[in-house]
Order: structure tokens, then C-alpha cells, then sequence
């Protein structure tokens, strides 16, 4: 027997208009935390070398946890919460808030490669209240700057969601129809899980993707379309 619908979203340039890891960075160098020129310089070497296939998804993921390394957790509160009111709500455009909307009869999920410190906040702000993302390994206290368990990026995005759903007692299987929005080729593997996988202003290798395989592609940042029927 169906146990109903299950929408998942996409975070980064998908219901956000922007990447909340870079925003993140771009927040730390903005109040001198880090330095701009070395960290320009090492933020392009890693997007170089992992689209070259020379870092892979943990490496990736752990690049960006190495900066919250040096502060205590209270310190790094009181920057979220800064970082959420100037650099995320900005980028949270009204057609994604109505996307949501005419999906609420569903069963809701953000699944994000970004580490869920700072996707929480950004969930709940959406009004979100399941969340898959790579779990940031803290200890005492401190994050460690690597990550725990399987990053939620790439293949392991889909590994991540089987399991959450199978701890719920579920799988993809239980659903008359699924859902997933996004905007990346890295994303692929759980595209091709659900009942209506759909391309969110996408990257060119998606686009050329959802061509291929007949996906719906549409977009954000302009007007929603009416053919995005809700749940």
C-alpha cells in the first residue's frame, strides 16, 4: 500500500540562488577571519581539481569544514546567526518558497551536500523540517574538520537518503510518486531514483541530461511554471 509522496530539494542554486558553503566563505573573509587572496586562490584549486576528478566528495566537503576549525561552537553561533539575516535570506527567491508551498501534501526534504550547522537554520527558515546533509564530525565540543560518516554529496546524497528513509521504516519503493529538484549533474544519482526527476536552472551537463532522458527543466529565478502541479 502507498504511503503517499515524497518531494526532495536541492539546496545550493537549487531553492537557493546561491551556494551557502561559498556564502559561508565569502561571510568569514568579509569580517577578516580568513584571508581573501589565500583563499580565493584555494577555493579554485579545489573546485579545479574536483571537477578534474583529483579530490572527491569528502575532501570537497572537508575543504570547506577546515574553516570552522579554529572557533569555539558559541563563536560560530553568533556568526550563523549574522551570516542567515545578511548572506541567505537574500538569496531565497519567492518562486522557491511557492515550489514548497504546492508541495506540503508531501512528505518534505532539503537533501544537501552542505554540512547541516549551517543548513539547519536555512531549513527551518524555509519551513522544512526534514533534513539530509553531511554531518559534520564534532568532538568536545569542536568541530574536527572532517566529516562523519558518508558526505551527502554525489552517489553518497542517494546512499544518504536511502538510509534516512529506511530508518523511518521506508523506501523510494513506498511512494505512488517522488520528487527530487536540482540544479547539478552531481545530483544525478538520486535524479534517476525518483518518479519525477526535475532539472532546476541547471548546470550544462544536467541540462544536456534532462534533455537526454526527457526530465522536466525548469527555473527559479524567472516565473514558476504552472505545469509544477502540487501533490
Amino acid at each position: 500500500m502507498s504511503k503517499g509522496k515524497l518531494a526532495l530539494f536541492d539546496l545550493d542554486n537549487t531553492l537557493l540562488a546561491g551556494d551557502s558553503d561559498d556564502e559561508w566563505l565569502h561571510f568569514l573573509v568579509e569580517r577578516g577571519v580568513v584571508d581573501r587572496a589565500a583563499e580565493s586562490s584555494a577555493h579554485a584549486d579545489m573546485v579545479r581539481r574536483y571537477r578534474a576528478g583529483q579530490a572527491g566528495a569528502r575532501e570537497f566537503c572537508e575543504f570547506f569544514l577546515r574553516f570552522y576549525v579554529p572557533h569555539d561552537y558559541a563563536t560560530l553561533l553568533g556568526w550563523r546567526d549574522i551570516y542567515l539575516r545578511e548572506r541567505i535570506l537574500p538569496l531565497i527567491a519567492d518562486p522557491a518558497r511557492r515550489l514548497l508551498e504546492s508541495h506540503r501534501d508531501c512528505l518534505v526534504v532539503i537533501a544537501t551536500a552542505t554540512n547541516r550547522f549551517l543548513t539547519e537554520p536555512i531549513a527551518r527558515t524555509l519551513g522544512v523540517e526534514h533534513l539530509i546533509a553531511t554531518e559534520p564530525e564534532i568532538r568536545d565540543g569542536r568541530f574536527t574538520g572532517r566529516v562523519a560518516g558518508t558526505p551527502s554529496f554525489g552517489e553518497g546524497k542517494a546512499t544518504r537518503t536511502h538510509e534516512w528513509l529506511a530508518a523511518r521504516g521506508q523506501s523510494l519503493g513506498d511512494f505512488a510518486e517522488s520528487w527530487f529538484f536540482s540544479d547539478s549533474i552531481n545530483d544525478a544519482p538520486l535524479l534517476e531514483c525518483v518518479s519525477h526527476p526535475v532539472a532546476v536552472d541547471p548546470d550544462e551537463r544536467l541540462r544536456k541530461l534532462a534533455l537526454e532522458r526527457n526530465w522536466q527543466t525548469i527555473s527559479l529565478r524567472k516565473t514558476l511554471p504552472s505545469r509544477i502541479a502540487p501533490c
